[in-house]
Parts: structure tokens; C-alpha cells; sequence
């Protein structure tokens, strides 16, 4: 049975293929062949992935993200239809659905979301609550540094605390949402937020929503 997190990643490779390499995405300043290039190297190459999370190495993800967005853009859409090498751990069912599922549907919606004529997806509920499992487990951790206190909270009222403080915003609306607005994708996540204006004005423009 095709898992979450592989039917996002065929999801993903055939809209970048079919948006083609200079178009929009919802990550800022990058094209389609720059996120191309970013997702291959976080599965293919580990020795500079780790600059995403890690400041001193930033250098080296950025020589090697140049490297791979220099390749041809049809090979980069191959290497991420065809996934990750036998011996990276991202070739694992259990490590690929749990560290992809929420990363591959991000940046399916960076892509569809950046374009004038999108439309929502039907998401099924299996899926939302997967969704939602990894937002319960890393909401802190992607609202750590927003200037307001934060819940997010899902239509049946499951809530998760992103950030203790006041004054308190709560966003409301499906974990697929959720997770685009926890990543901060918040002008492209359609949800409803309540709370002290001037509150809710600072988080929808906050960068720090996210890793």
C-alpha cells in the first residue's frame, strides 16, 4: 500500500514537471528548480542537508545546492520521483512517512499555491489526522519564536499549543491548513485566526513561523 508520504512526493515531482523550472513557489525567492534542487539534496546529500537547521553549516548547503540546481531539471525531477538511495535512511517506509509526509505535502501546496488558479485539494480524513499527529508533535518547535502566544486549533476543537504567552491567538481550521500556516505559509493558508488585532496583525507577518 502506497504510503502519505510517497503519493506527495509523485504528487510533487509531476507538478514540478509540469510547472516546468522558472516558475513561482510559496518559498521566497525560489523557483521551482531551486526547490527542485532543495528537496534532492536534503534526501541525497546529509553531509550538507544539515545546514538547514545548522548555522555553521550554511556555507557548504549553499555550494552544494548551487551544484544541484546547475543539473538538468528533468534529472532533478527523476531523483525525486525515484526517491532517496538504498542506504539513506529516507529509504525506509517508517522514516520516509514519518519524515516526509509533512514536507512533501508543503511543498506540493509551495508549488500549486503559487499559482493564480489554484484550487483546495480534497484531503481525506486518514491523511488530515496524519497531518495533524506531526503538527501536535512539532508545533512548539515551529512556533518557538513568534511574538504572540499561539494555539492552533483543528474544526472539532483538538487544539495544540504552538507558543505559551499572551496576549493568545488561535488559528482555526483544518490540519492541512494548519500545517501550511505553522510552516509559515500564512497568507497562503485559508483559516480563521481570533484574538487581540494588533496580535494577529504581528503573527500573519512574523518570519519566524517555522524552521
Amino acid at each position: 500500500m502506497s504510503t502519505h508520504a510517497k503519493r506527495e512526493r509523485l504528487l510533487l515531482a509531476d507538478l514540478l514537471e509540469t510547472a516546468g523550472p522558472d516558475a513561482p513557489t510559496l518559498c521566497e525567492g525560489w523557483t521551482t528548480r531551486d526547490l527542485a534542487a532543495h528537496v534532492v539534496v536534503r534526501e541525497r546529500r546529509p553531509d550538507a542537508a544539515g545546514g538547514i537547521l545548522i548555522k555553521q553549516l550554511a556555507p557548504r548547503l549553499e555550494r552544494v545546492m548551487a551544484e544541484f540546481t546547475d543539473k538538468p531539471y528533468a534529472e532533478l525531477i527523476q531523483l525525486i520521483r525515484t526517491g532517496p538511495p538504498r542506504f539513506s535512511p529516507f529509504s525506509l517506509k517508517q522514516v520516509d512517512e514519518l519524515s516526509n509526509i509533512v514536507e512533501f505535502y508543503v511543498h506540493t501546496e509551495d508549488v500549486r499555491r503559487a499559482q493564480p488558479d489554484w484550487t483546495p485539494r480534497e484531503l481525506d480524513p486518514v491523511f488530515q489526522d496524519a497531518l495533524w499527529s506531526r503538527l501536535e508533535r512539532s508545533a512548539r518547535l515551529m512556533g518557538r519564536g513568534v511574538p504572540t502566544g499561539l494555539v492552533l486549533r483543528r474544526p472539532d476543537g483538538q487544539t495544540a499549543v504552538a507558543r505559551r504567552g499572551t496576549p493568545v491567538v488561535t488559528v482555526t481550521g483544518e490540519p492541512s491548513e494548519l500545517v501550511l500556516f505553522a510552516y509559515g505559509r500564512q497568507g497562503a493558508a485559508r483559516v480563521e485566526l481570533e484574538g487581540d488585532e494588533d496580535a494577529i496583525a504581528k503573527l500573519r507577518e512574523t518570519k519566524q513561523l517555522g524552521i
